[in-house]
């Protein structure tokens, strides 16, 4: 019985010792990409809300159409998305050295 309990174990303590390491998909790079990108989807989402008047039946054009909410916001979100599309796509350092 005793034979039994150290075959089971050896082959188990030796799995362990030379199980390769576990690479991960992304490194830390990648993730401050990824961050960056997701500031600025919310920063250009941020600069495309508002515009509500104080007065319900008065619609004031220059506020919910200024260059802010038409322009400058969309051109953020999609640089957003780009900054995001550019960290998944990136290879992490690791990778691109071997």
């Amino acid at each position: 019985m005793s034979k039994k309990q150290k075959s089971t174990t050896a082959p188990a303590q030796e799995a362990k010792s030379t199980a390769p390491k576990q690479q991960f998909l992304f490194d830390k790079s990648n993730y401050m990409f990824m961050l960056g990108g997701v500031v600025l989807v919310v920063l250009g989402f941020i600069l495309m809300s508002g515009g509500k008047s104080e007065d319900p039946t008065k619609f004031n054009y220059d506020e919910i159409y200024s260059t802010t909410r038409i322009t400058i916001a969309p051109i953020m979100i999609l640089l957003g998305f780009a900054v995001e599309i550019y960290a998944i796509m990136k290879k992490p350092a690791a990778v691109a050295e071997a």
